[in-house]
């Protein structure tokens, strides 16, 4: 059984309303793999094309979230974004 980080739930989640793209695809397969302990490990593990994009996806997501208030999943994706810098 694979258990992936909570947060990295979030950005899988978030991800997958973006499905068409590919570079979405395999930040994706990544996520799924189950090997990241954390979200700092996951980003360690990114090229410069999947952080770009990745960077990009966030920043509406995380505009999303705050027009809906979900304060949990702004703190969850947050803590992505601010690892891609």
């Amino acid at each position: 059984m694979i258990i992936i980080d909570q947060t990295l739930q979030y950005l899988r989640e978030s991800l997958s309303n973006y499905i068409e793209n590919d570079v979405c695809q395999q930040i994706l397969s990544k996520i799924e793999t189950g090997r990241y302990a954390n979200e700092e490990s996951f980003v360690s593990d990114l090229d410069g094309q999947e952080m770009d994009y990745l960077d990009m996806v966030l920043e509406q997501e995380l505009d999303y979230a705050k027009n809906v208030q979900n304060d949990d999943r702004v703190k969850e994706l947050n803590e992505v974004y601010e690892q891609l810098f």
